[in-house]
């Protein structure tokens, strides 16, 4: 499962086997979230276990970083333009 980037405690990534649409798993001590991209919004899929402010952290860093996890999703899976 490839690792975007670690940061504050959070680990941004995606499986290798991962689907369609677009989105990022965010990891912490005290659990998991996933986290869309659509129309540019960055959106929480599902939250288990993650704290209300790494939810907010790990919204912000999606978004300042959104447009190079997507490249990295692209390049992974060969769909690069």
């Amino acid at each position: 499962m490839p690792t975007l980037l670690i940061l504050f405690g959070l680990r941004f990534y995606f499986y290798s086997n991962d689907h369609e649409p677009f989105h990022i798993h965010v990891e912490s001590s005290d659990g998991i979230a996933k986290y869309g991209i659509e129309n540019g919004e960055v959106l929480l899929i599902k939250n288990e276990g993650l704290k209300i402010k790494d939810l907010k952290l790990a919204e912000s860093i999606i978004e300042e970083n959104k447009e190079i996890f997507e490249k990295e999703w692209n390049r992974f899976f060969g769909k690069d333009a």
